[in-house]
C-alpha cells in the first residue's frame, strides 16, 4: 500500500475509524528548476524588498494583513500559532448531505482512506451505510495545521476524503456577470435537436489510458534524448523533507450502538461518567467557527 501521509480516525458518534490517508492523485507535469548557467548551482527566491530593491533578512520579516491599501495589521509569530487550529487527528464528522447537493466548484483535492489498526469492519460498516443512504458525510479535519471541510464518500470497496473549498473561498456565479443573451437565450427547436444529436455521435466511454498529457510526453522525450547523449549537468542534491509524525489512535468500534443510545434522532447518548456527575453544570456548547471573507495572504 503507498505510504500513508497522515494517520488518525474518523469520528462516527462515539466510534473511532482507524484510517491512513493517502493521496488519491500525483503530479505528472514537468518540474522545471532554475539552476545558474555559469556553474550549473540550483536558484533559490530573495527575499527582496520591494521599495528599496534591497535583499531583506528572515529576521527582518514580519508577517501583516492588509486591512485596506496600504494598511496593515502587523501579527506575531505567536499570534499565528495560537490562532491555528488543534491538530486532533480526527475526521470529525458532523453532518450527512445527499452526494449531489455538494456544488461542483466546492471540490477540491480527493484523498483516500485506509484502514489501519483493525479497523477494517467498521470501515466497511461505514462504507455499505453511506452507499445504501445515497449520502456523504460533511467532515471538519486538520492537516499541517489547516483546518478543512471536507466530504467523506465511498468509491467502490474504500472510503475516499474529498477537500472542499471553504464557502467563502467560491465565487457565485453572478461575478460572471452573465446578460440575458445567456440566461435567457431564444434557441430554435431545431438548433437544440442538432446540438443533442451531435453530442449522441461524439459520445464514448470513459477510457482514462487514452487521456494524455502531450506536452509531458515531448518535454520527456526530449530530456531523454539529451540524456542518452550524455548532456547532463551535476547539480548538488537538496536536504530531503522530515517525516511527518502521527498519532495513533485507538479503534472503538464497539461504542456504535451507545453512539446511537436510544436518544431520538439517533443522537448520541450521554456518557456513564456524565451521568453519575449529578448537579454538575453542564458544558457550554462547542461551536463551529465560521470562515470569514477576509484572506490573509501567505507569508
Amino acid at each position: 500500500m503507498a505510504r500513508a501521509i497522515w494517520k488518525g480516525a474518523i469520528s462516527f458518534g462515539l466510534v473511532h475509524i482507524p484510517v491512513g490517508l493517502v493521496s488519491a492523485t500525483s503530479s505528472q507535469g514537468v518540474d522545471f528548476d532554475w539552476l545558474d548557467k555559469r556553474n550549473m548551482d540550483p536558484v533559490g527566491y530573495k527575499r527582496i524588498n520591494k521599495r528599496t530593491g534591497k535583499e531583506v533578512t528572515k529576521d527582518d520579516i514580519v508577517k501583516g494583513v492588509e486591512l485596506e491599501k496600504g494598511r496593515y495589521v502587523v501579527l506575531s509569530e505567536e499570534e499565528i500559532r495560537a490562532a491555528h487550529p488543534e491538530a486532533t487527528q480526527t475526521i470529525d464528522i458532523f453532518a450527512f448531505v445527499d452526494s449531489a447537493a455538494i456544488p461542483l466548484q466546492n471540490i477540491d483535492t480527493p484523498y483516500y482512506l485506509a484502514p489501519v489498526k483493525r479497523g477494517e469492519k467498521v470501515y466497511a460498516l461505514l462504507r455499505e451505510a453511506l452507499a445504501g443512504t445515497g449520502k456523504v458525510a460533511l467532515a471538519n479535519v486538520v492537516l499541517h495545521t489547516r483546518q478543512h471541510l471536507a466530504a467523506l464518500m465511498p468509491l467502490e470497496s474504500a472510503l475516499v476524503l474529498v477537500m472542499l473549498r471553504w464557502p467563502a473561498e467560491v465565487r457565485g456565479l453572478e461575478s460572471l456577470e452573465l446578460g440575458t443573451a445567456v440566461t435567457e437565450a431564444k434557441l430554435a427547436k431545431a438548433e437544440l435537436d442538432m446540438a443533442k444529436r451531435l453530442i449522441k455521435d461524439m459520445s464514448a466511454d470513459w477510457q482514462p489510458e487514452e487521456y494524455v498529457d502531450t506536452f509531458t510526453d515531448r518535454i520527456m522525450e526530449l530530456v531523454e534524448r539529451k540524456a542518452s547523449q550524455g548532456r547532463i549537468e551535476a547539480v548538488e542534491a537538496a536536504a530531503g523533507e522530515e517525516e511527518r509524525r502521527s498519532a495513533d489512535v485507538i479503534d472503538l468500534t464497539d461504542l456504535l450502538k451507545r453512539s446511537l443510545g436510544g436518544k431520538p434522532g439517533g443522537r448520541p447518548a450521554a456518557k456513564p461518567e456524565a451521568k453519575a456527575a449529578k448537579g454538575a453544570a453542564k458544558p457550554a456548547r462547542k461551536t463551529r467557527d465560521k470562515p470569514t471573507r477576509t484572506k490573509a495572504k501567505a507569508g
